[in-house]
């Protein structure tokens, strides 16, 4: 999978360039990345690419640290709303 074309604006790689930016921030930017990222990726096996190219070195990092929360989040089973969530009779 292709670092550029995941991160088409480049938000993660500048959070990683940011002096002292915070989780909420990452949390923040995180979710900027998540809606911007093209439907034909699988979020968990884009998530997968950035950490494999930005955790080393960077352990300590806090987008390091939502990129992990975004791959375990991935994995969850998702929540079924509205009428499908309604018993029938």
């Amino acid at each position: 999978m292709d670092l550029t074309e995941i991160d088409k604006k480049g938000l993660v790689r500048e959070a990683y360039k940011i002096e002292g930016i915070t989780e909420g921030e990452c949390r923040s930017i995180f979710l900027d990345w998540a809606l911007s990222l093209d439907s034909s990726y699988k979020p968990r096996d884009a998530i997968r690419t950035l950490l494999d190219h930005y955790e080393t070195g960077n352990e300590d990092h806090p987008m390091t640290a939502i990129l992990h929360d975004g791959l375990v989040r991935s994995d969850a089973p998702k929540r079924r709303g509205g009428w499908r969530s309604r018993p029938r009779h």
